[in-house]
């Protein structure tokens, strides 16, 4: 196997390997963000506490994986980031907001801090929008037309049903008490609208792809994706049925399963990236670029890829590091 063709595999890996941790990771806290005008002020301030430690760091894995594409795959980079400015520019701009809104809640005057705490929630449904509607026009290969475009906009409402439901369990698991209660609450209605929109874009996805519903479809790969949907159903189901009954155990005072609903979260999340991932390979760009004719010159990959196997490690070794130091429940959020 020569380098012309592995390295391009490599790299299309790792990119995937980083944009899936950030939809997890910085799913959640953005999920937080779409919650927080549900909570009372005091539970505002356990919510922002609950993500304070991790979700600037989670959008690194954001920052590696457009990296990863600029510098592997100049050609897709162009043509994927020129289709996307005008979401792009939206993601950013309601990253921003969320990033200026996290430190100055904390400092304003009692009378301007709602105003922050709306701007944090802002800026969260913004990100979230944005991100669905890159999917959705990634999915449709930038497709002209009100049909690609409401597509884009199904798979937006899709993502930030998921990314809530992302936060809720996240919140569940980190909370205790009353807040604890009402992201339970808050999980119910989150796992319907997750559900609702996985299923709408995976009937909508082989309407405005003949290629993906050719790789969905034709036999024997048919059999080979089906466990993808069934364990899917599976995993809501899980969360349907757990959810009333975790409520009751949390009324008793048994914290017992709090982990459950962000797990099983996590597990819709890794089930649809696979089934896109399935879909998209070795396309990079649908119908017009696969990953070899994308890909930067070989002895270029060959030190970007060593540069990496050094960045790579190290971030995971971070990440897991801060998660293991604020592992625990939530405490009241402190700047001192």
């Amino acid at each position: 196997m020569t380098p012309e063709y592995w390295l391009p595999v490599v790299f299309a890996g790792l990119m995937a390997i980083a944009l899936l941790a950030y939809v997890i990771l910085d799913g959640y806290d953005l999920g937080v963000g779409l919650l927080l005008p549900l909570g009372d002020e005091e539970e505002k301030d356990l919510m922002i506490a609950s993500i304070g430690p991790f979700w600037d760091a989670n959008e690194t894995w954001l920052v590696l994986g457009i990296g990863l594409l600029l510098v592997a795959f100049p050609l897709a980079n162009g043509i994927i980031l020129g289709a996307l400015y005008l979401p792009v520019a939206a993601m950013l701009a309601g990253l921003i907001l969320r990033g200026v809104a996290f430190d100055f809640r904390v400092k304003a005057q009692d009378s301007h801090k709602p105003w922050w705490n709306a701007t944090f929630a802002a800026g969260s449904l913004i990100a979230a929008l944005a991100q669905g509607v890159m999917l959705g026009r990634f999915l449709t290969g930038f497709a002209p037309g009100a049909a690609a475009w409401a597509f884009a906009a199904l798979v937006a409402i899709g993502l930030t049903a998921g990314y809530a439901l992302l936060g809720a369990g996240w919140l569940v698991m980190k909370s205790e008490g009353r807040l604890q209660a009402r992201a339970l609450a808050w999980a119910r209605p989150a796992v319907w609208g997750a559900a609702l929109g996985v299923a709408a874009v995976s009937v909508a996805t082989p309407l405005v792809s003949e290629r993906i519903a050719a790789k969905w479809f034709e036999l024997p790969e048919f059999f080979l994706l089906l466990p993808v949907p069934a364990a899917t159903v599976v995993l809501f189901a899980v969360l349907v049925v757990s959810l009333p009954r975790l409520a009751r155990r949390q009324a008793a005072g048994n914290d017992n399963g709090c982990w459950l609903p962000f797990a099983a979260a996590i597990g819709i999340f890794l089930l649809a990236f696979h089934g896109l991932a399935y879909s998209v390979f070795p396309q990079i760009v649908i119908d017009q670029l696969d990953i070899w004719q994308a890909a930067a010159h070989p002895q270029g990959l060959k030190v970007i890829l060593a540069g990496a196997l050094v960045v790579l490690p190290a971030i995971f070794a971070y990440t897991a590091f801060a998660y293991r130091v604020f592992w625990g429940k939530t405490r009241e959020l402190s700047y001192q």
